[in-house]
């Protein structure tokens, strides 16, 4: 029998404190809003970049609103993890949780799984000590009696 791989607590310890340091990246990080969007009803607030030879966004003006930039991103080993400070893996059949890392990993079943894929994905999630993320999706299909 293999011997079965688990995740190491200093391992986990470092996924949370790499989701800690995306999430003190994020409060930092402003509030990007469309240019005089709270002036205007039909301008609506989601980013737009400014393309206008004057704007005062796009020529970063002291006093305008901040222009999106990439060094605003969090960090490059936080932005695959899910917030709970696990690698998250999108599986779509029972044979995809067999390479997964109890502790390290966690399960997202895909959307068009259907129902009785996502009752054999769940049972051996259970088998293997592997979370997923969206136990409930679909109905699960009752066996009929």
């Amino acid at each position: 029998m293999p011997k079965k791989v688990t995740a190491t607590k200093a391992e986990e310890n470092r996924l949370k404190k790499l989701v800690e340091l995306r999430r003190a990246v994020a409060e930092r990080r402003p509030r990007f809003i469309r240019q005089e969007s709270w002036r205007y009803v039909r301008i609506h607030p989601p980013w737009r970049k400014p393309k206008g030879v004057d704007n005062k966004v796009r020529r970063q003006d002291k006093g305008a609103v901040k222009l999106v930039r990439v060094g605003y991103r969090g960090p490059v080993a936080a932005r695959s993890l899910h917030p709970s400070g696990h690698y998250d893996v999108m599986v779509h059949n029972p044979v995809g949780l067999e390479g997964l890392v109890p502790g390290r990993d966690v399960a997202r079943i895909g959307g068009t799984v259907g129902a009785r894929k996502r009752a054999l994905i769940l049972k051996r999630a259970k088998e293997l000590g592997i979370i997923v993320v969206n136990p409930t999706g679909l109905r699960i299909i009752e066996p009929k009696k």
